[in-house]
């Protein structure tokens, strides 16, 4: 029987037919989710086994008006039964293979239980740690957010959709999610469009010219327009603009959210907007059409916009093979990870721990006869998964048990020293006294799971509970330490960080975590993460990024209280260019741990670096020519290592104030010791202009600066753009 064409499909339903094909319900029951196939919806969420998932498709296929099968969608955000290290943990890598392996375990484990829709990944520039989704993005830059969004595109979805091992993806949150005003999830957000595009669209525009399949509208409003209903960018910039020909699925109950937005009269008016706008398929809310009767009547909205919504549909079901095989194989599904799949998690966490500081050289920490005590709660726990996993998500181990596993040759204790976010003084006082018997400490703290992640802001972004007085407890011992900070998110770290000699940035990284930082504290792993999100010096300096706009007066000293001159006004100005300048005058200038810092068991030297054309015309950029910048990093230390190298660009002098630096390229090389190696990156017309604020996109004439640099040295290259 030949299957018919979308087309067709489309030509046979009703106009409730069609209503039907254009919403997914947000976990019904199963008899109502069985109802719910029959009645011809067009996608459900994932009832948790292919054998369900089959029952649910045959409903549809064998029972419904048309036979058409279901989208089924499930957020599998850093792993399905394999859990990798979360997606801001991913960008601390800065190598997209890691984000890679993971979309290639989650979309082979997902698709076996018959998923075949994720909502992931998350390309939300984030730059206000205070916003608990910061974990599920990729950081504060829209190139690294780009690269790694992309990546994760092309691995879920492979060459061909109809794969037993391919995901549809779902590029997420459109648009300006992470600008939520004072980091408060689902709060306004107000930009203007020059940094719109810039900073926020530019991920969505390269992860649709990868291939997503879909893109998620946003909770939040945008400049007064709430993205469930904002026209302007659902239709005339990602449909006509940027060519998307996929599906645009709203967020949980977001259509509905319209009425207490204030844009719409109730949730028929909700839904008659967003579809007008441009969403092609509602996620919760009231059914669109239920035992056949429609929610909207066809004068209410536009029959040939209903239309195209449910082509993209058909169309996205057809790509993915459903209308010739809808089926889960039951014999081949997974529900566990394997041997495989846990040896990729746990060499992707492996690339992803960053490591802050290293006062002496404490770590690594050799495997030799030495007392080492334990503490911190994370010292026994087994919160290392992130957020953003499902409840049948790989547990992992402790750390206890990694290290001890790691490092025999040492005689261990272990004492819980504090609670995640109770009062600690007991637990407090019983590290502190066995630290004075121990030669080495390793205090494992941060901030669980529970409290990073969707609806979990937080205006303290401090380690909670009385973690920070263990720090100090055990500093004040004397005993040399080491930290070890699990976290979703930059956290605030002024209190302890100068009295800490050591500290490894661990994030949260999947079922083989505990084993992955295990290997780094012993130096079985060189650490070449880097911080992919700059970490604040105090909570008033949010937002903070490394490509801020100057201003007419940039600091160039840390401001003082003390040192300030209250007699201006009786002597003259003292020494303008320091004190009136844009700074804090009870903060250090700077951030603590700068965008892209890392440390590693050996050193780096920078070297050479080169411009193919210090000179090139902007025709020359138009017809597609590139700067080619190299340059040469040598290992110049005692271990082999990574080192990672960006590749910055300055304006000085543009039509508009330009950033300090924006980042045009980044690149993670091994390089063994004594060895060089030489990366490069390409620049051409999308690499060297800017959008201003009539939505034009200019390339300039005049002279810029690329810096090529990995942190240890660097390497400015001038180059000129003429007529």
């Amino acid at each position: 029987m030949t299957t018919p064409t979308p087309e067709r499909l489309l030509a046979r339903m009703s106009w409730a037919d069609k209503l039907a094909q254009l919403q997914i319900i947000w976990r019904p029951g199963e008899q109502d989710a069985l109802a719910l196939a029959r009645g011809g919806i067009g996608a459900l969420f994932w009832p948790q086994s292919a054998e369900r998932t089959n029952a649910l498709q045959r409903a549809a296929v064998e029972e419904s008006p048309h036979g058409i099968p279901l989208l089924i969608g499930l957020d599998v955000i850093h792993g399905q039964f394999t859990i990798f290290p979360t997606p801001l943990a991913q960008a601390a890598s800065f190598d997209v293979t890691v984000a890679e392996a993971d979309a290639r375990v989650s979309a082979a484990e997902a698709r076996s239980g018959g998923v075949n829709w994720t909502f992931s990944p998350m390309v939300d520039v984030t730059r206000d740690p205070r916003w608990g989704r910061v974990v599920e993005g990729f950081g504060e830059d829209p190139l690294v957010a780009s690269a790694f969004g992309a990546a994760k595109v092309g691995a879920y979805q492979g060459a061909d959709l109809r794969s037993p091992d391919a995901l549809a993806s779902c590029l997420k949150h459109f648009v300006a999610y992470g600008a939520a005003e004072a980091g408060r999830d689902y709060n306004t957000t107000d930009v203007s469009w020059r940094r719109l595009r810039e900073t926020y669209l530019e991920p969505f525009r390269r992860g649709v010219a990868a291939g997503a399949a879909s893109v998620m509208a946003a909770f939040n409003s945008l400049n007064g327009t709430p993205m469930h209903a904002n026209r302007r960018l659902l239709t005339d910039v990602l449909t006509r603009e940027y060519r998307f020909d996929g599906v645009v699925v709203g967020d949980a109950e977001g259509v509905a959210q319209l009425v207490p937005h204030g844009v719409a009269a109730d949730e028929a008016d909700a839904v008659r907007r967003s579809l007008a706008a441009g969403l092609d398929v509602v996620m919760g809310g009231p059914e669109l059409a239920h035992d056949g009767v429609a929610l909207l009547e066809p004068s209410q909205v536009d029959a040939a916009r209903i239309d195209d919504a449910v082509l993209r549909v058909l169309r996205l079901k057809a790509a993915l093979g459903l209308f010739e095989n809808p089926y889960a194989d039951v014999a081949t599904e997974r529900t566990a990870p394997t041997p495989e799949t846990l040896r990729a998690a746990q060499d992707a966490a492996e690339r992803c721990v960053v490591l802050l500081k290293n006062d002496d050289a404490l770590l690594p920490v050799p495997d030799a006869p030495r007392r080492i005590l334990l503490t911190g709660p994370y010292a026994t726990s087994t919160d290392h998964l992130g957020a953003w996993v499902q409840h049948f998500g790989a547990p992992a181990g402790t750390l206890d048990d990694a290290l001890r596993a790691q490092l025999p040759a040492a005689t261990w204790t272990t004492a819980a020293g504090a609670d995640f976010l109770e009062p600690s003084d007991d637990r407090i006082a019983e590290a502190t006294a066995l630290a004075r018997e121990h030669d080495l400490v390793i205090v494992a703290v941060g901030e669980p799971s529970s409290i990073s992640g969707e609806a979990s802001s937080r205006a303290d972004i401090r380690l909670p509970g009385d973690q920070e007085r263990l720090i100090h407890a055990i500093a004040d011992t004397g005993v040399p330490f080491v930290v070890l900070l699990a976290t979703g998110r930059p956290l605030v770290v002024e209190d302890w960080i100068d009295r800490a000699p050591a500290v490894l940035l661990t994030w949260h990284l999947g079922t083989r975590g505990p084993e992955a930082i295990a290997r780094v504290v012993a130096g079985a792993v060189n650490p070449g993460g880097r911080v992919p999100m700059t970490f604040p010096r105090a909570v008033g300096q949010i937002p903070i990024h490394h490509d801020h706009e100057n201003t007419g007066r940039p600091a160039r000293t840390g401001g003082s209280l003390a040192a300030k001159r209250w007699d201006v006004g009786l002597q003259g100005p003292n020494n303008l260019d320091d004190e009136y300048t844009s700074k804090f005058l009870d903060l250090e200038l700077g951030p603590r741990f700068a965008f892209g810092h890392g440390l590693g068991y050996t050193e780096f030297r920078m070297g050479e670096a080169t411009v193919s054309s210090p000179r090139i015309t902007r025709d020359e950029l138009r017809r597609g020519t590139h700067i080619i910048v190299t340059a040469t990093v040598r290992n110049v230390g005692r271990r082999d290592g990574d080192d990672v190298v960006f590749a910055h660009l300055a304006d000085p002098v543009a039509s508009i104030a330009q950033p300090v630096q924006r980042l045009r390229g980044f690149a993670r090389v091994h390089v063994p010791v004594g060895a060089s190696v030489r990366v490069a990156f390409e620049l051409g017309w999308d690499e060297l202009g800017f959008w201003n604020d009539d939505d034009e996109y200019l390339v300039e004439t005049g002279g810029l600066v690329v810096t090529v640099t990995d942190g240890t040295g660097s390497v400015a290259l001038p180059i000129e753009i003429i007529d």
